[in-house]
């Protein structure tokens, strides 16, 4: 299996004989585990397996949260993702900084009517506090052991909205700031991370050349890098969405979730939220199907999943949806696992359908979401036509991210309407020549 680049370089701050220096005093209810030989590695800034070079995760004791993890306890807390803090790996005494998460779930029958389904809910992270998207709730639980750990900076690579997220919550709390990311990044997304004061290094080169040289610099610089050595604790908040969706469908579970995918972590994790929410009681159990979507130009998981093969093949990304633009996604194996043990599939969709999705979310249902949120919706159109989905069965669509930050990607699409003069008689000559004037019907 080769979910990894080969010879993974491991930061120094995360070596054995640092672990005692930068162990973080954490509740005891988890502790880092290897995805696949299981060793434990306690809590610590690393994310692979000295022994298997395998990923790690992090794991809990289930027995230890059941009492203070009940539908009750917290239905009294406040509306935001820290309401699942006993499923979350946070350090003793953790105060969060801002209320993340616990977006909207919403019923979408216009787009459903479009697509052809009847039952379609969409999860709206496009509003997501406190830089609108997803990334919001892996970077507040990443800062979070970043602090407990003794990181003054903090840093990450990005295809955008990460590098959103960890430039604003490093000003909100405190820390020094790098973000890397590739230089053909979308113009709103550097703006929207330099104006909060973080250090931007713009690479000549794809995402997945950015995250290896991340990982080279973790080596040299003991910086928090939230998508590096505080990997596992980073990809634990994006459970909080599949949470918020069982908590917000009345501790139920939907049919069917579909998800966009660039590393595959966030796939990975909703389905973990749903099992950990069964396990303790929390909703009853019944099947869930994952559906992966990804842009044509890079889609590496949806291509393994449709050619039926368990490992990935590195793809070299050329597609406007710049925040899925990975060719060769950390997480894309349990990805793949993920969604075909769950009977469902992956599709893609080509730069146009993304354009004509975020066009068709807007004027169907008043929300604007970015590139990847146009691949979602293109993927469950695909998936409604093609019967991998039900029109009767209850589908969740994932809205990962804001349109405002991509709105390169519909340049052209709407002409600017001439200017009229401030007069009445203006404006109905405008109007007689913009509506469309039936034709005459013959006597």
């Amino acid at each position: 299996m080769e979910t990894f680049s080969p010879e993974p370089v491991i930061p120094r701050e995360t070596r054995p004989e640092a672990t005692r220096k930068n162990a973080s005093s954490t509740m005891a209810h988890f502790e880092l585990r290897c995805r696949e030989c299981g060793k434990a590695w306690g809590n610590q800034p690393r994310s692979i397996c000295d022994d298997c070079f395998s990923p790690l995760e992090v794991s809990y004791d289930y027995d230890a949260v059941r009492a203070e993890f009940t539908r009750e306890k917290i239905a009294q807390r406040p509306p935001n993702m820290w309401r699942y803090s006993e499923l979350l790996p946070l350090p003793q005494d953790f105060q969060p900084s801002l209320p993340v998460g616990f977006t909207p779930l919403l019923s979408a029958p216009a787009l459903a009517k479009a697509l052809g389904t009847h039952k379609l809910l969409i999860k709206n992270d496009a509003i997501c506090l406190p830089t609108l998207s997803f990334k919001d709730r892996v970077v507040a639980v990443a800062l979070s052991q970043a602090r407990a750990f003794g990181f003054d900076t903090v840093s990450c690579s990005s295809t955008g909205n990460l590098a959103n997220s960890v430039a604003a919550q490093a000003a909100r709390n405190g820390f020094k700031a790098w973000i890397f990311i590739p230089a053909d990044l979308e113009a709103a997304k550097i703006l929207n991370t330099q104006v909060y004061g973080a250090k931007v290094v713009r690479i000549a080169g794809s995402y997945d050349q950015v995250n290896r040289l991340c990982s080279q610099i973790a080596d040299e610089h003991r910086w928090g890098f939230v998508n590096v050595n505080l990997r596992p604790y980073y990809a634990e908040g994006s459970k909080t969405v599949g949470f918020e969706i069982a908590e917000q469908l009345g501790w139920r579970l939907p049919d069917n979730v579909v998800v966009p995918m660039a590393g595959g972590s966030l796939i990975v994790k909703i389905k973990k939220a749903f099992d950990e929410l069964k396990a303790l009681g929390l909703v009853d159990p019944k099947p869930v199907k994952f559906f992966g979507a990804q842009a044509t130009g890079c889609s590496p998981i949806s291509t393994a999943v449709k050619a039926g093969n368990g490992d990935i093949q590195p793809q070299k990304p050329s597609t406007i949806a710049r925040s899925l633009a990975i060719g060769n996604p950390a997480d894309g194996h349990y990805a793949i696992k993920t969604i075909t043990k769950s009977g469902g599939w992956s599709e893609d969709v080509s730069d146009p359908e993304v354009v004509e999705s975020i066009q068709l979310l807007a004027e169907t249902e008043g929300i604007f979401t970015e590139t990847a949120g146009g691949v979602t919706v293109g993927c469950t159109r695909k998936l409604v036509r093609d019967r991998r989905i039900s029109p009767d069965e209850t589908t969740v669509v994932c809205i990962t991210g804001n349109g405002l930050k991509t709105t390169d990607a519909l340049a052209g699409a709407y002409a600017a309407e001439a200017a009229i003069a401030p007069k009445l008689v203006e404006f109905e000559r405008f109007l007689s020549n913009t509506l469309d004037v039936p034709e005459a019907v013959e006597a």
